[in-house]
């Protein structure tokens, strides 16, 4: 089989250096350069990426598949232009800010037939890929509790300006392990009670929600998804996810692979974590390529995408209204 032909289109993420790596890195893809609005700030990622900056157009011409990683609120712009010209798609999370932009998106990638995934890669996580087989297996018996993190620091940049992002840290944060649990339950979330504040920086959005969740099986589920994260702290973040059940428990720390480096002097003393395990990003930038190269669905659909937005835009309507939510799921594309 041929290189598979990818670029990426917008540069505005955090994620973006870390998927150009992973693409240009691969034997089997032709990583055929970035595009971006903001022509500095692509040509700026280029020369640093040794990538090729290019006009949207050319870019698209030359891809078979594209990976959106602009800001939250113009992914529809990107992919709609990415589907006019027959490119499949992987979009950065979330799909969208509203179910309705995230809806309208996965119908336009229908009716141009070209397949679309999202960047929620947890699923790749191999601690998570072990805790679901021994969900599967009925290691802990019927499921009633659940607990998960996802803290982090402010991303910086565009991401604490709604008009770009669409809102804080619930907005940034909350997808990824809402994903993970409807994946590993195959539940969904049914009601969510959402509590939002901004207490570390002075932001326009939140930076610090709790969401307290119950799922369409009746289990409890509880989220932090706060930039809460100090500086100082010895990792950049954190995915985990406690399940308990009638049997027993699993805990699930997507990046507990790691060791503990301590420093008694030099500029920085302290203590860092440093990675050693499989990395996340790359099961998720291999399964696209995979997906484009043999013509089926990225394994994160668009489907799995707008359920998640609409845990999110649950969780905002609670925050503002100070009351539970029950979440709609529109029907499946």
């Amino acid at each position: 089989m041929s290189a598979v032909r990818i670029g990426i289109l917008s540069t505005a993420h955090v994620h973006t250096a870390a998927y150009a790596a992973i693409a240009s890195e691969a034997d089997d893809v032709e990583f055929v350069g970035v595009a971006d609005d903001d022509a500095d700030r692509g040509r700026t990622f280029a020369e640093e990426h040794d990538a090729e900056f290019r006009e949207t157009d050319d870019l698209l011409a030359a891809a078979d598949g594209a990976i959106v990683c602009s800001e939250n609120t113009t992914h529809s712009e990107w992919v709609e232009r990415a589907a006019a010209a027959d490119v499949d798609v992987l979009c950065e999370k979330p799909l969208a800010t509203t179910v309705d932009d995230a809806v309208g998106i996965r119908d336009a990638c229908l009716d141009a037939s070209i397949h679309i995934g999202v960047a929620m890669p947890l699923r790749f996580s191999e601690p998570a890929r072990r805790a679901k087989k021994q969900l599967e297996n009925g290691r802990i018996g019927s499921l009633r509790l659940l607990a998960g993190t996802n803290r982090g620091q402010r991303p910086g940049s565009w991401f604490a300006d709604p008009a770009k992002s669409g809102g804080g840290a619930a907005m940034d944060h909350t997808v990824h392990i809402v994903d993970l649990v409807h994946w590993l339950t195959g539940e969904r979330v049914a009601e969510v009670y959402a509590q939002h504040d901004t207490r570390f920086e002075s932001l326009d959005v939140e930076d610090v929600n709790v969401l307290s969740m119950e799922l369409t099986d009746g289990s409890a589920f509880t989220l932090d998804g706060s930039w809460s994260r100090p500086d100082e702290w010895d990792f950049w973040g954190d995915a985990t996810l406690e399940l308990v059940g009638t049997k027993g428990s699993i805990d699930v720390d997507c990046f507990d692979q790691t060791f503990k480096l301590t420093r008694d002097g030099g500029p920085k003393p302290g203590i860092a974590s440093v990675y050693w395990g499989s990395d996340p990003n790359v099961g998720l930038i291999r399964d696209f390529v995979d997906a484009v190269g043999t013509d089926r669905r990225p394994e994160i659909s668009p489907d799995d995408a707008v359920d998640a937005v609409a845990v999110v835009e649950a969780a905002y309507e609670s925050a503002e209204s100070g009351d539970p939510v029950s979440v709609s799921y529109p029907t499946s594309g």
